[in-house]
């Protein structure tokens, strides 16, 4: 039984501590970084820090946002303390500046921390750029979703897809279309909603309306107005280009072996609560390795540069070890200056105790939904 439950109890690296926190991120629009320290940031971490059981306020503020981030005592129940955020935040929103557009609570919580991180780079960046490997790498998250027990799952570094609209004043002007014609039609046809339900003969039929654009085509076929009878498409009044969005993030990764950086973007992957680390990082970096022969051009490499999953595995091996070491010892010890039987008892009642004590506390005999982890 014991062996049964170092084997099935979930391992992790990270210590399963309830420390409450939370993000209050804050969006307003037009004001400059100073006017949102001084209209919003400030006043909030005033309200805020007065509630009961909060140990530190951190804030980061921008142009048009501010971030403010709420960390209550150690041991402090979770969903306690974010009621009185909610409560406090919500008591006090005649107390909003007018140029606050919108604003959200978003916990945190230990399991968000990536279990996994891995680099997708390329050593050919003429042939694979920023853009190419950030567009493998949203594809491969579709597959590290999809594995049992796996959380978040992010891509950091590279340029995202997006679509871009020149507009051509000239043919614009003579079709007599403005830009709020544009923003109108695009708003009209690029949506799906639910239109109802019919019931016929025994079966259910759900009704939508509208579609999604699929691809470029799509958009540039878009009817943006009738003149004299005849549709005028997005195409005529613009340019239309697939490519990607302005470099936000630059993203390089460079060995000790390489004299020179290479493009790469970033992949990460949290685990759910009670989970085993080494189960699920295992999972992980394993599909990786499955898209990386099956799916990947060959210009792209993985390599993994974060595995908690194995630095626990490797700690959990260690600690196991180590005890048996040190049972050894003391076997051989009373061994040597008692007798042989009180040695034998002692190999004996140690292994036992021990397993009775770990299998005690596993879901193998107490089923519970928050397993115990070795740390």
């Amino acid at each position: 039984m014991g062996a049964a439950a170092l084997w099935l109890t979930p391992k992790e690296e990270d210590p399963q501590i309830v420390v409450p926190m939370a993000d209050v991120l804050i969006q307003a629009p037009g004001l400059n970084a100073q006017q949102v320290a001084k209209q919003v940031t400030q006043p909030l971490e005033k309200k805020v820090s007065q509630i009961d059981g909060v140990e530190y306020v951190y804030s980061t503020t921008k142009a048009g946002s501010a971030r403010v981030t709420v960390r209550f005592y150690v041991g402090q129940d979770r969903e306690s303390a974010l009621v009185n955020l909610y409560n406090k935040l919500y008591a006090n929103q005649d107390a909003i500046p007018a140029a606050v557009s919108e604003w959200a609570i978003k916990p945190v919580e230990i399991d968000d921390v990536p279990i996994v991180i891995a680099a997708l780079r390329s050593d050919k960046p003429d042939i694979l750029d920023h853009y190419a490997l950030r567009r493998i790498a949203e594809q491969a998250t579709l597959d590290l979703k999809a594995l049992p027990q796996t959380n978040e799952v992010k891509v950091v570094g590279g340029m995202p897809r997006q679509v871009l609209v020149a507009l051509d004043p000239a043919a614009m002007a003579s079709y007599q279309i403005s830009v709020a014609d544009l923003t109108n039609a695009f708003s009209l046809s690029h949506q799906k909603r639910h239109a109802g339900d019919i019931q016929y003969q025994g079966q259910r039929y759900v009704l939508e309306t509208g579609q999604w654009y699929q691809s470029l085509d799509d958009i540039r076929q878009l009817v943006v107005a009738v003149v004299n009878g005849k549709p005028v498409y997005l195409q005529d009044v613009a340019t239309l280009t697939d490519g990607s969005t302005e470099a936000i993030t630059d993203t390089w990764i460079q060995s000790q072996a390489e004299t020179e950086p290479h493009p790469a973007v970033f992949i990460s992957v949290a685990k759910q609560k009670g989970s085993n680390a080494v189960t699920v990082a295992d999972d992980v970096t394993r599909t990786l390795n499955r898209l990386a022969k099956t799916q990947f051009p060959e210009e792209v490499e993985v390599e993994t540069i974060r595995n908690y999953g194995q630095t626990a595995d490797a700690k959990v091996s260690n600690l196991v070890s180590s005890l048996g070491i040190a049972v050894l010892t003391v076997v051989v010890f009373v061994g040597l200056f008692l007798n042989w039987r009180s040695a034998l008892v002692v190999a004996i009642a140690i292994p036992i105790s021990y397993g009775a004590a770990l299998g005690s506390i596993s879901p193998l005999v107490i089923p519970s939904t928050e397993s115990p982890c070795l740390l």
